[in-house]
């Protein structure tokens, strides 16, 4: 996550949650957080669409890893912090769910696929629609949710 979408989420601005960070620079090693290079941060503003002017910092900003959230409820001590930080790690971990279920999910599609081929060759090009299709709400079943609400 990026520390703009995190300093909304923990209600502070993007400025003093990295006035935090550098305070305890010791606790953010690169695995933890990073900055993102022109590059990355020019594609990313692209993503972005239509950028208003004075919508976008002029630094680079920083993306944390799931470690590096965790690390942030202790150096943000607040209720907010706390509060936010356990509904971020619980996403983590329901993402992760999801993602584990629907590699698991297409490789045995995948075999099922392989069988059902040699087995009915006769009727190949329905399979090969159900099989996609099911893909394709693999696919859709994994994309993440729109908004996660915060008290």
């Amino acid at each position: 996550m990026l520390d703009r979408d995190l300093s909304l989420l923990y209600n502070v601005t993007t400025g003093n949650l990295n006035k935090a960070i550098r305070r305890n620079k010791e606790r953010f090693p690169s695995d933890f957080m990073f900055q993102l290079t022109r590059k990355e941060y020019r594609s990313l503003r692209f993503q972005s669409g239509i950028l208003k002017r004075g919508a976008h910092s002029k630094y680079l900003p920083h993306a944390f890893t799931q470690e590096g959230i965790a690390m942030l409820s202790s150096v943000l001590r607040s209720k907010r912090a706390a509060y936010v930080n356990i509904h971020i790690m619980r996403a983590f971990v329901t993402m992760r769910r999801i993602l584990s279920t629907n590699i698991s999910l297409k490789r045995k599609i995948d075999d099922l696929e392989k069988i059902v081929t040699i087995k009915f060759k006769a009727h190949d090009s329905q399979f090969q629609i159900v099989f996609a299709t099911i893909k394709k709400l693999l696919v859709s079943s994994a994309e993440p949710k729109r908004k996660i609400g915060f008290r």
